[in-house]
């Protein structure tokens, strides 16, 4: 899961990192940044927080940390993305599932009830990392394990202590 995750962040927010400029106008797209600030704000960190997100996934580091961020990132972006996509199916008197635009993810134009389920699915995954799940093969539950192994098999303070009859 963890793995999974981490991939697709890095490789989404790499795709937007590496076109600033297409990013930047599939941001304003969404009308919701009026400020020229803000919006080369968002266009220019938001893919590199991206990619460290995926990268600590990857990891293992801060899994549930990392988790709640990703989580908290992919609710506002799976309603902006609903939103607009009522508005072009309304506007252009089109289904929903129909409607197909670039949505800003790095993946290209996709139909949206594709990316619905996608983001369902990745918010899934998020909140499993959240709830504890994987711990397997991540960095400081490894390091722990095998400090505590190392841990039970050395001698204690207290018994060292103690002469040996």
């Amino acid at each position: 899961m963890r793995w999974l995750l981490g991939a697709l962040f890095v490789y989404m927010g790499l795709q937007k990192a590496f076109h600033p400029e297409t990013f930047l106008k599939q941001v304003h797209q969404y009308q919701v940044i009026d400020s020229p600030f803000l919006l080369n704000t968002v266009a220019s960190t938001l893919p590199w927080f991206e990619t460290v997100c995926g990268a600590l996934l990857i990891l293992g580091i801060a899994v549930r940390g990392v988790a709640l961020n990703v989580l908290l990132m992919l609710v506002p972006f799976t309603i902006l993305v609903l939103r607009r996509a009522l508005q072009i199916s309304a506007t252009e008197h089109i289904t929903f599932t129909q409607v197909k635009f670039d949505c800003g993810c790095g993946t290209g134009e996709i139909f949206i009830w594709k990316k619905m389920l996608e983001n369902s699915g990745l918010m899934l995954l998020a909140i499993g990392l959240l709830l504890g799940y994987g711990k397997r093969m991540s960095l400081k539950y490894t390091f722990l394990r095998e400090r505590s192994g190392q841990a039970a098999d050395a001698p204690s303070p207290a018994k060292s202590l103690v002469p040996h009859p």
